[in-house]
């Protein structure tokens, strides 16, 4: 999916290349930053995006699988004609079970309900307590199978995998996204237990935790069930706030920019479109992207002679999330040194504008 820009035009002095170059930039462009408010765009987006995903999650044919059980479920044990072995009892935190009459702890933990049920039969049977005996389980309390939904959701959460379960059904069930939401889902997933365990009944860990990151773009509009992966009970399934760039400077309209479509990577040439392009006294050869560095926290000074990317002799330049583009005017040199408390004030008080769209 190609992001679009806002149409924003404003007569570049000095520079006729200028002009033709932002024209360019700005013909796709679905609306401006003038004339939308800017929360209205935001809210729309998002209200699309939950409606399709609410549409999806309800059209996806899953089948259902068994439920596993695990350390936290409270089960329903009912032996026929035997009053004394029918009770409810809850897995403890290693997997186990115990039953009055039968001389071991039972390992549910990896069950379904069916499989406990024989079990239970083979074990009354060979500890000589009931002939012929019949064993019916019933799940009252799931605690083991949590998929916990954090980030940019209408309601983080954490809901039990009683069957199986989608990435579509998952954000449904967390009310969908927030209008401050990116474009990607990640899954973290733990590493699974191994086969086999030192201490029986207790997980014994293999390997490492796995990541999946989902495009919301191509869950949402290829089609292609690839993408609405099933998510597993232990899965953490966030969605990270959409990436915001500054301009300032010398440009005819400084503001923040919310990218909710990584799909094209803003460059210094389109966040220049957005902002309705360089003013008369701009001093696009000097300018600067303020860029956090990540070792210090501070933000590095990255210089860009934006003259020659404008005049198409030098390449554009990919710009990324928090970056701050400083366009000098007459005064750049003072005004750099008040570059960091204006990247400060951005944050609260300039007006976001959403530049892509799911």
């Amino acid at each position: 999916m190609t992001l679009q820009w806002p149409g924003v035009y404003c007569p570049l002095a000095r520079s006729s290349g200028w002009v033709a170059i932002m024209v360019l930039l700005a013909a796709p462009a679905v609306f401006s930053q003038q004339k939308a408010s800017p929360a209205t765009p935001r809210a729309d987006i998002t209200t699309d995006a939950n409606e399709r995903i609410t549409q999806l999650a309800l059209a996806t044919s899953v089948k259902q699988g068994d439920y596993v059980m695990g350390s936290g479920d409270l089960l329903g044990i009912e032996v026929f004609d035997v009053p004394e072995l029918s009770r409810d009892v809850r897995v403890n935190e290693t997997g186990f079970i115990s039953l009055p009459l039968i001389p071991v702890k039972v390992h549910v933990s990896g069950l379904t309900t069916f499989q406990l049920q024989d079990k239970l039969e083979e074990l009354l049977q060979s500890n000589g307590l009931v002939s012929t005996p019949q064993v019916s389980v019933s799940l009252k309390e799931q605690h083991s199978q949590p998929i916990t939904i954090i980030g940019e959701v209408k309601s983080p959460m954490v809901i039990q995998a009683i069957r199986q379960t989608t990435l579509l059904q998952v954000l449904s069930q967390a009310g969908g996204i927030s209008a401050e939401a990116g474009n990607i889902v990640i899954i973290t997933r733990p590493p699974p237990p191994s086969a086999e365990s030192e201490t029986p009944g207790v997980d014994k860990v293999s390997g490492d935790s796995q990541t999946f990151t989902i495009s919301l773009s191509d869950l949402l509009e290829s089609g292609d069930q690839r993408f609405n992966i099933p998510v597993l009970g232990g899965d953490v399934v966030s969605v990270p706030r959409a990436g915001i760039i500054y301009v300032v400077g010398a440009v005819n309209h400084p503001g923040g920019f919310v990218i909710q479509n990584d799909r094209d990577r803003m460059t210094a040439l389109k966040l220049l479109s957005l902002a309705g392009g360089p003013t008369g006294s701009a001093k696009a050869k000097d300018s600067v992207i303020l860029r956090k560095n990540p070792d210090t926290g501070k933000r590095d000074e990255v210089p860009l002679n934006l003259k020659k990317v404008l005049s198409l002799k030098s390449d554009d330049v990919v710009l990324q999330s928090s970056d701050i583009l400083y366009i000098p005017d007459s005064n750049g040199k003072k005004a750099l040194r008040r570059a960091g408390d204006v990247a400060l004030t951005l944050t609260t008080g300039v007006a976001l504008v959403t530049a892509g769209k799911y």
